[in-house]
């Protein structure tokens, strides 16, 4: 499991002109299963993306379809970690 932090690079109105595009990236990885979920940070600063991809390797690949990272306007940071529990409804995810 890889939680996916962004840091945006520049002011959130620059930002916005790649949101939609960002968005139609986030849904095709909710379609196929590996994003589970997403959102801004408060304050606004950038984004959290958990993700269940096989590998780094597979995280880096999708990452570099992200109009954000496309248009050099957010960093990301990743982070592996090894799911040792979780909630029963959640079990799918895992």
């Amino acid at each position: 499991m890889f939680i996916i932090s962004l840091s945006y690079l520049t002011d959130t109105d620059h930002i916005d002109k790649f949101l939609s595009g960002h968005n139609d990236f986030l849904q095709k990885y909710y379609d196929n299963g590996m994003f589970i979920c997403s959102g801004p940070k408060i304050p606004r600063t950038g984004g959290i993306i958990v993700c269940r991809a096989q590998s780094l390797q597979e995280v880096y690949k999708l990452i570099e379809e992200d109009p954000f990272k496309l248009n050099g306007v957010a960093r990301y940071d990743i982070t592996e970690f090894r799911v040792a529990d979780c909630l029963p409804e959640f079990e799918s995810f895992c």
